[in-house]
């Protein structure tokens, strides 16, 4: 690995010559503007030749014997945008890349398996990766240089030599290739471990000892800038805090989750949570919004509210999903991808947050004679300030000192609140808009649906269910093939892309929540029909894990297989939890082996970098503890189930039926006169019961 370092180096840091250009005023048109993705779509009028990735952009790269150039973003990618204006609608750029390569433009949310292969090229290659990202691969798509964003000169400058390099020592290029490839194909390998499955609380309890030395105890999160919400985490962490009664663990994240709420990065006037933040404080986000945070976000502040009864928690889950109603939402129930950082300034120039920043006059203006409660409670001051004169609106104090500090009653500063935050977005809308990625993707969808489901269970709102329910039908009816696979995309009423693993696995761990709030067993079943096909398609027999790829796409430089968990947790974490659920549904030893298998091949991994395997975890917790089966049969069924569920009890799973049933954990069970709970563990159940608070308290000893 050496040498592919050191070379990457080399053309890194050669002397990069000034050159005039100018941005084409004239309107091109490439191949691009057939596709239907908005962040290919925003290059089709870009002079470069752009192609999608596709069989016949590959094939005529080999016939051509020209390299590659493979250019990977995203709609809400502020520094794709940067780079396409500087690089990409340059008329001399366009010369150079058009001249001496095939262009490949990628939006990495269609295509994940390519963005995850070329990102690893560049992991190794520098040491470090992110969006935009670029790649240059030979006639073959295997990679031999890459980076993220580059200036101009810089770009122009690497794209010669590498040129010139293959037009006269190609060997090089190949010999370069054959070393990366070698790596590339290294680093997602999952060897089958053959130890016997052991999985102990004390192991867990060393990896959150180890996890906790990077904990912010000030500001919540880990001590570092920038900040990710990293919901997952979080996650486990209340579960693991909550089980275990760590009340330093429990005040830390609620720390995070308060801080969070309080912050920038959650928007204080419209609702949603942006993708990160720049500083320590949750201050300054990263204004995208993407579908992905949000859905697992309310899941997060649900659980959380459930344990607390913080009525700020409850209010992020309800701005959220209304902001997710407003802005993310389509007629027939699916859900938009994202809204860009960028926006429009009065002066049509686009800018990272435009959208979004207030100037103190102009809040003046339109608060009135509230302002100094207002910039009390938004902080409108230094700690508010951003830059240029610019606001971000933030929180530092809760409602009750506020309502002191001001000699205020709750209803007076929840009224002025509300005119507050409806002024300010009778403003906003006023401005030009974030630019909205309205593909849908299955994979995110089912993480906003188990959101919606989660927000369901704990609040109760109807509305919640009824949107599940419509996402849920989105799913079956436009993306499921009669085959029985899924596919990834949809856009304009049309359904495209093969399925990845996450999209399987996310619709998955929905359906089967879907099926323990409404008893529908269509969800359960169709649950299962996925899981089976994922084993027919996605399997891989020597690691006992599941590639990301299906068998019937067409081959890269790499089949990998995703299993540390990230933002959002690795499609094999998400997998092995639901065959541990689904074996118990289902009876089923064989589902129940795999994810022990899974578990255990990734166990000695787990304690060096937890944060980095939190799914995996909570997935060890069930192991380590006890994990109950609820089983409620009887007429009355639902209502006790909607009663199970406002006391948190994360570590069961629900099965129910208002008739006969023949399911498993239901069978001979239905008692006409009477609706029964019957609580289990380790296929040992105790004396049923027809009192929900009586099982609660079976289900607490």
């Amino acid at each position: 690995m050496k040498y592919v370092l050191i070379f990457a180096f080399i053309i890194l840091i050669m002397g990069c010559k000034g050159q005039n250009s100018e941005t084409m005023n004239h309107q091109y048109t490439n191949a691009l503007v057939n596709e239907t993705s908005p962040y290919l779509l925003q290059h089709a009028h870009n002079p470069v030749d752009w192609n999608a990735w596709n069989e016949t952009s590959l094939k005529q790269a080999k016939s051509e014997d020209k390299l590659i150039l493979i250019s990977v973003g995203y709609a809400a990618c502020h520094w794709c945008h940067v780079m396409e204006h500087e690089s990409f609608e340059d008329s001399l750029v366009a010369q150079v890349m058009n001249k001496n390569f095939i262009n490949i433009k990628v939006d990495r949310e269609e295509r994940p398996d390519v963005d995850q292969v070329y990102m690893n090229a560049v992991q190794l290659m520098t040491g470090s990766g992110g969006w935009p990202l670029n790649v240059i691969a030979l006639p073959d798509g295997r990679p031999v240089w890459g980076g993220t964003y580059f200036k101009k000169e810089q770009w122009i400058s690497a794209l010669e030599q590498i040129s010139k390099l293959y037009a006269e020592k190609p060997e090089k290029l190949h010999e370069y290739a054959d070393k990366l490839e070698e790596g590339i194909k290294s680093l997602d390998v999952v060897q089958l471990n053959t130890d016997e499955p052991i999985f102990e609380k004390n192991y867990i309890d060393e990896a959150v000892k180890e996890w906790s030395k990077q904990f912010d105890n000030r500001d919540g999160g880990l001590n570092r800038a920038p900040k990710f919400m990293m919901p997952n985490n979080y996650h486990f962490l209340l579960r693991y805090a909550y089980q275990t009664n760590d009340e330093k663990l429990q005040e830390f994240v609620n720390l995070t989750l308060t801080k969070m709420a309080y912050g920038g990065v959650f928007d204080q006037i419209g609702g949603g949570f942006s993708r990160y933040s720049v500083d320590t404080v949750w201050h300054i986000p990263h204004f995208e919004k993407m579908l992905y945070d949000n859905g697992q976000l309310v899941s997060l502040y649900a659980d959380a509210y459930l344990i607390t009864k913080n009525e700020l928690y409850k209010n992020i889950i309800t701005e959220t999903l209304d902001y997710v109603k407003e802005e993310m939402t389509t007629e027939n129930g699916a859900f938009y991808s994202s809204l860009d950082a960028d926006s429009n300034t009065p002066e049509g120039e686009l800018e990272e947050g435009a959208y979004y920043v207030w100037n103190k006059e102009e809040l003046k203006t339109l608060i009135g004679g509230d302002f100094e409660l207002f910039s009390d409670y938004y902080n409108i001051n230094n700690y508010g300030l951003w830059e240029h004169g610019n606001y971000v609106l933030i929180r530092k104090d809760d409602d009750t000192s506020i309502m002191k500090k001001h000699d205020l009653t709750p209803e007076t500063l929840s009224e002025k609140i509300n005119t507050w935050k409806n002024t300010l977005i009778n403003e906003r809308n006023k401005r030009d808009k974030p630019r909205l990625d309205d593909k849908t993707l299955i994979s995110w969808n089912a993480l906003m649906l188990k959101g919606y489901i989660d927000a369901y269970r704990v609040l109760g709102n109807a509305e919640y269910l009824a949107s599940a329910k419509k996402n849920a039908k989105f799913i079956i009816n436009n993306q499921l093939r009669e085959d029985g696979g899924l596919n990834h995309s949809y856009k304009n009423g049309k359904s495209s892309i093969n399925g990845y693993l996450e999209d399987y696995a996310a619709s998955i761990d929905a359906f089967i929540t879907l099926y323990e709030v409404t008893l529908n067993e269509t969800w359960l079943n169709t649950a299962r029909n996925l899981t089976n096909y994922t084993f027919d398609h996605f399997f891989d027999e020597t690691s006992k894990m599941f590639f990301f790829t299906s068998n019937e796409d067409d081959p890269l430089v790499t089949r990998s297989i995703e299993y540390r968990d990230n933002v959002i947790p690795a499609s094999n974490s998400i997998m092995a939890k639901n065959l541990f659920k689904l074996s118990h549904y289902f009876d089923n030893t064989y589902y129940n082996k795999t994810a022990m298998t899974m578990l255990n091949n990734v166990k000695p991994e787990m304690q060096e970098y937890p944060s980095g395997y939190s799914n995996w975890l909570d997935l060890m917790l069930n192991y380590a503890q006890p994990y109950y089966e609820v089983a409620i049969v009887g007429k009355d069924a639902k209502e006790k189930i909607e009663s199970l569920n406002k006391t948190y009890i994360p570590n069961k799973l629900i099965a129910g039926s208002t008739s006969e049933n023949n399911m498993p954990l239901l069978e001979n069970r239905f008692n006409p006169e009477n609706t029964l709970i019957y609580v289990c563990v380790n296929k040992a159940c105790k004396l049923p019961v027809s009192e929900v608070d009586k099982a609660v308290k079976l289900l607490m000893e």
